[in-house]
């Protein structure tokens, strides 16, 4: 099941097997650089039936630190042609690459996580951060400026710019950041979305921006073209999204044309209590299988290949995502098919190593 193929909207992926988004911190001014090269060629014959390019900002104060990639500019877009040609010259032809777009909010204007993850501070070049609220995320961290409705529209119009820009590019999918606390996760949280306008209060007000740029992406780009979220399943605190609100907001993104989602968890708050160990978002992503008809996504600490075939068997998801994996064995896929007694493409000149 788990190298069985699978389709959203129109686009055919040969497996089941999603490489996960992660940022590499190692771009210049949202361009990419040689890093990203040697990366994306190299999980570009993993033989994964997708590839997910990291959160990619629409706009520079969206970018989550300095060295954040963005879509914003030609610059930004050539760099991206030029990494991803490279990528899919070395890949299957199967292999499909998608791309998250995003907008760090309150969470931008950071330290890398090598550098501490915190706030930069005045001697690091900080920048101005915006939010629904002016709400910190920390004590300790800078407090972003509100977003007047003149901000919320040059967003949704910096995020329609980038999907098409991304469609340019030559991506096979785009998907649309809504978790970890990053802006549209912002304002569905009533954690951190304290409004008194149409954006906040009761649920329906807090989904409104994001189903509103959603919806502007999905009417800006070609008929078909594969575009989802990924989402919150639970913020693992009484006070902020659950299961049933995540359920909720799954329904109105498929009303609007979502054609997937990727269920994930937690970031908006600084200590969230969650019990981390192998698969636990994996029923975040079987609740909201439950409750749509959208293909689902789950990730988180998924490592075994038999047991991420049994996620696939017991329905629990349509499609796993890893990211650690790989970066431990680029060629997980690989040896995943040995272990599952499935033939795949692999590159000739690898060939004597399979």
């Amino acid at each position: 099941m788990l190298f069985s193929p699978i389709k959203i909207a129109d686009l055919e992926l040969s497996n089941r097997i999603a490489i996960a988004p992660m940022c590499q911190y190692s771009a210049v001014d949202g361009v990419m650089t040689d890093w990203h090269t040697q990366h994306l060629m190299q999980l570009g014959y993993s033989a994964a039936g997708l590839v997910m390019v990291e959160a990619t900002a629409v706009e520079r104060i969206g970018r989550i630190t300095h060295h954040c990639t963005g879509l914003y500019n030609d610059f930004c877009e050539i760099s991206f042609k030029k990494t991803l040609d490279q990528a899919k010259s070395v890949s299957p032809k199967n292999t499909a690459f998608g791309i998250q777009l995003a907008h760090a909010g309150r969470k931008a204007s950071t330290q890398r996580p090598w550098e501490g993850r915190k706030s930069l501070t005045e001697n690091e070049d900080p920048w101005r951060t915006v939010a629904p609220s002016s709400i910190a995320f920390e004590d300790g961290w800078h407090i972003p400026e509100y977003l007047a409705k003149e901000d919320l529209e040059r967003i949704k119009k910096n995020f329609v710019e980038s999907a098409l820009r991304a469609v340019k590019v030559g991506f096979d999918l785009i998907e649309i950041h809504g978790t970890h606390g990053y802006l549209f996760h912002q304002f569905l949280s009533s954690i951190s979305n304290h409004r008194t306008d149409e954006y906040a209060g009761s649920l329906e007000n807090r989904m409104r921006f994001p189903l509103e740029v959603f919806n502007s992406i999905r009417e800006a780009l070609p008929i078909n073209f594969p575009l989802g979220m990924r989402i919150t399943g639970t913020e693992w605190d009484k006070d902020g999204i659950d299961e049933s609100e995540a359920i909720i907001f799954s329904k109105e993104l498929e009303k609007i044309g979502c054609d997937y989602l990727c269920v994930s968890s937690g970031g908006n708050t600084p200590n969230p209590q969650i019990p981390i160990g192998p698969h636990y978002q994996v029923h975040l992503a079987k609740i909201i299988k439950q409750n749509t008809s959208m293909v689902i996504r789950t990730v988180g600490m998924i490592t075994d290949p038999i047991k991420a075939n049994e996620i696939i068997i017991n329905e629990e998801a349509d499609m796993v995502a890893m990211a650690r994996a790989f970066l431990t064995n680029p060629r997980w896929v690989w040896d995943a098919a040995k272990t599952l007694k499935i033939n795949i493409e692999v590159p000739p000149q690898y060939a004597r190593r399979f």
